[in-house]
């Protein structure tokens, strides 16, 4: 790794590292660690059977690279999210 990460950098990041529309981008934009240091630090991080799991899940997932993904190449929109208008979330 680059630097020493706190418990709470360490815990972000795995949680970021779970979630399906968090890229490996976005995590080394804001930690600095790079796709390949983001899957050393949770194999260490965390339990055999459970670093299996995440791989299985993460291994080429569109939404993980953000060079893959073919919908807008800025922030994630469900198609269902109301838009907010003077405070209020307008009805469809």
């Amino acid at each position: 790794m680059k630097r020493d990460l706190s418990e709470i950098e360490i815990d972000r990041i795995i949680e970021m590292a779970w979630e399906d529309r968090t890229t490996f981008d976005a995590i080394q934009m804001q930690f600095g660690l790079k796709e390949q240091e983001v899957i050393d630090l949770m194999r260490q991080e965390m339990k055999p059977s459970s670093f299996r799991m995440w791989r299985e899940r993460v291994q080429g997932r569109k939404t993980k690279h953000e060079k893959l993904r073919v919908f807008d190449k800025g922030r994630f929109k469900c198609s269902r999210q109301r838009q907010i208008n003077n405070n209020k979330i307008s009805k469809r």
